[in-house]
């Protein structure tokens, strides 16, 4: 039982140093809404002929 709680904290830790090392390039903010959002506008549609 100690291993596999020795095991987590390892890998909680390894997790944590990565997350750490990514900097701006993760972001674990969760959704966004509104202007903070990066959704690209859907294209027009095109009127019948």
């Amino acid at each position: 039982m100690w291993k596999l709680i020795v095991g987590f904290i390892i890998f909680a830790a390894v997790a944590l140093f990565i997350i750490s090392k990514a900097g701006d390039k993760v972001d674990m903010s969760g959704e966004k809404h509104g202007g903070d959002s990066m959704h690209a506008p859907e294209p027009a549609a095109s009127a019948p002929k």
